[in-house]
């Protein structure tokens, strides 16, 4: 653990140049103590460290000290190699990078970890697009990174889902976050967090501002905040279902995210086989939501509350008259 430690405040300082030791302690989740001990360690072993006293002070490398990678772990080597699929890193154009980048790894790795390596590069593919999600809006996300590095502020405009006039905000960036195959603008509109669906901004200009972010606030928190405000809206009706048992596995994979627990076995009714009904309890934000169940057709009835099925009762009434007999059959009438 020790070695691993030395090697990370090693590879820190290397990065980002002088680091306070209560940053290094509070990465590593040690003492400041043992910071300083390992800054010793380091020192005995030969490598250029000092530390710095004063408001601005910290641990540092002498300049110019570089050291290499053979430090690596061979799982370490293997998970660098199990990456996100190329078309994220093409998105950013970053692709031919991420190659580059990938064999100096290689080339600076012991001999015995590169053969793992390199299997689980070939033996691994993560894919972050959801099945058939269609196609997509060709989304500039490179202009987009180009702008967020700038670190100014961002004249955005930006169509809302649903609306055809496009409208104009000015923004400080956090950065970009893609998700399931989307790509997000994460930033503050006059101080609140607000995330921007990338292809959906038709320009974003570089102001000559500098980007008026929060302090202490990173794209990482920020980020954990809007995802949290998506993931857990307020779930104030409770649907009650049955489900047949045949529909049991589709229903929990469309469903997972607002069921409240297992689905338990229901009573038989008369004709039917035990065993074959399910109860489930879905949290929900709004009876509303319960026109997504259509789909399942005789397979799932809500149960509760009433104001669902009622609901429901309407949407199936409109769909059987939209399909009734002599409601716009194809072909007319026919021939007499």
């Amino acid at each position: 653990m020790k070695s691993d430690r030395l090697l990370s405040i090693l590879l820190l300082l290397q990065t980002r140049g002088t680091v306070p030791a209560t940053e290094l302690a509070e990465r590593l989740d040690v003492s400041v103590r043992t910071i300083y001990r390992d800054v010793e360690a380091l020192s005995t072993a030969g490598v250029p460290v000092y530390a710095e006293r004063g408001r601005y002070g910290g641990i540092a490398l002498l300049p110019g000290f570089r050291t290499d990678v053979t430090g690596l772990t061979a799982d370490e080597a293997r998970a660098l190699f199990v990456l996100a699929a190329e078309g994220a890193h093409a998105a950013l154009g970053l692709d031919a990078a991420l190659s580059s980048a990938l064999r100096k790894v290689m080339a600076a790795l012991p001999a015995p970890h590169r053969p793992a390596a390199e299997q689980t590069g070939r033996r691994v593919l993560v894919d972050p697009v959801r099945w058939m999600s269609g196609p997509r809006a060709a989304v500039d996300v490179a202009e987009l990174h180009e702008a967020v590095l700038a670190d100014v502020r961002l004249r955005l405009r930006y169509r809302h889902s649903g609306t055809a006039a496009p409208v104009t905000y000015a923004v400080d960036p956090y950065g970009l976050v893609v998700k399931a195959g989307v790509w997000y603008l994460v930033a503050d509109l006059d101080g609140d967090p607000r995330l921007f669906r990338a292809d959906r901004i038709q320009e974003a200009a570089p102001a000559e501002e500098p980007a008026h972010r929060r302090a202490g606030a990173e794209l990482g928190d920020v980020w954990e905040v809007l995802r949290a405000q998506v993931e857990e809206r307020p779930r104030g009706v409770r649907l009650r279902v049955r489900v047949h048992r045949s529909r049991l596995d589709l229903f929990r994979r469309l469903n997972g995210g607002v069921l409240t627990g297992e689905p338990r076995p229901d009573e038989p009714r008369p004709g039917e086989e035990p065993g074959q009904w399910l109860l489930a309890e879905l949290a929900v934000s709004e009876a509303a939501w319960a026109r997504s169940l259509l789909s399942f057709g005789p397979n799932l009835e809500v149960l509760a509350p009433p104001e669902a099925r009622r609901l429901l009762a309407r949407a199936a009434a409109e769909v059987v008259e939209m399909y009734g007999e002599g409601t716009g059959a194809v072909g007319g009438s026919g021939a007499g």
